[in-house]
């Protein structure tokens, strides 16, 4: 017998005893205003909350971050159609000049200001990442109070990819000095529509 094939044994021997999974079903946190508890803790991890009734209001809000320079991408009927289409783009590279995506986001999570982004209406998913600015159009009847409430409306192995995007990138570890944009965009605004 080899020296691997005894460490094998000896880990098959030796493996943890199985454990039921927790029950999920206890009280949860809720919010009276899930909306005020959104935003605050949105605004807390750095990012803005607005809360829209057209999209002509997310086209005031999104108006200084475009121009006739700036590359913008958008996912949400009605918004800048000019804009670059992500079914022209072949190759996923070619979005490292966007300035502004603005793409859908399918819930929102009160406790965490978490939304669920996925690939169910993006071609290229590193829009997410690659942009300067990100904005995220969420229906506010999405909103729900706590993770527990959010896994229930949406299946993570539905999709090839999803995430939950809370705040702009941002990391402390580089001489410990806040740095944003560093692995994703540099603001978000998130958009939570009543229509």
């Amino acid at each position: 017998m080899t020296s691997r094939d005894q460490i094998l044994r000896s880990i098959r021997r030796n493996l943890p005893q199985a454990t039921e999974l927790p029950d999920h079903s206890g009280p949860w946190t809720d919010y009276a205003d899930l909306t005020q508890q959104f935003t605050e803790v949105l605004e807390s991890v750095g990012g803005t909350c607005h809360v829209v009734q057209s999209v002509d209001q997310i086209a005031q809000v999104l108006a200084p971050l475009t121009g006739p320079e700036k590359v913008v991408v958008s996912q949400v009927p009605g918004l800048f159609p000019d804009g670059l289409s992500l079914e022209t783009v072949a190759d996923p590279h070619d979005l490292a000049d966007v300035e502004l995506a603005v793409m859908p986001g399918r819930l929102a999570v009160a406790e965490n200001a978490g939304i669920w982004v996925d690939n169910a209406a993006v071609r290229h998913r590193v829009i997410y990442f690659l942009c300067q600015h990100l904005a995220l159009v969420v229906p506010r009847r999405e909103l729900v109070p706590h993770l527990a409430a959010a896994y229930e409306k949406i299946d993570p192995a539905g999709q090839s990819f999803g995430a939950f995007i809370s705040g702009p990138s941002k990391t402390a570890d580089i001489e410990q000095s806040l740095v944003k944009g560093a692995h994703g965009a540099r603001t978000l605004h998130v958009f939570l529509t009543d229509w």
